[in-house]
């Protein structure tokens, strides 16, 4: 499972929302949630992106993003395109809940979760 933070993730569902477009969940360089249209960044880039935990490629190291993107999500590349109204979304947006993503070789499941306690 993946866990993708709730104070990020509220942004990119926002912003999916005022632009009334989908949220597109990619597994290529990281894994991550984005808005399909959004703001940009110079170089390209979406400025708003919500990485799951551990599969950030600007944060993590190599092995460590690809291998656990590969044990979660497979091996290949994709994106799956969701309704920012979706229950998970809403549950998400209008509490403190972070989202956990699980995957089967058939089906996505969002459910909203608690925000993991802070290690100290």
């Amino acid at each position: 499972m993946l866990r993708f933070k709730g104070t990020e993730l509220r942004l990119v569902i926002a912003e999916a929302i005022a632009n009334d477009c989908q949220i597109v969940l990619a597994k290529d360089d990281g894994v991550y949630f984005l808005a399909e249209q959004g703001e940009g960044l110079p170089e390209g880039r979406r400025k708003l992106i919500a990485y799951a935990v551990g599969c950030n490629p600007g944060v993590d190291a190599f092995d460590d993003w690809w291998n656990l993107a590969r044990a979660e999500l497979g091996g290949d590349d994709f994106a799956e395109y969701f309704d920012p109204k979706a229950e998970a979304f809403e549950q998400v947006l209008s509490s403190g809940d972070d989202l956990e993503l699980s995957a089967t070789p058939t089906h996505i499941t969002l459910q909203p979760i608690k925000p993991a306690r802070p290690t100290r």
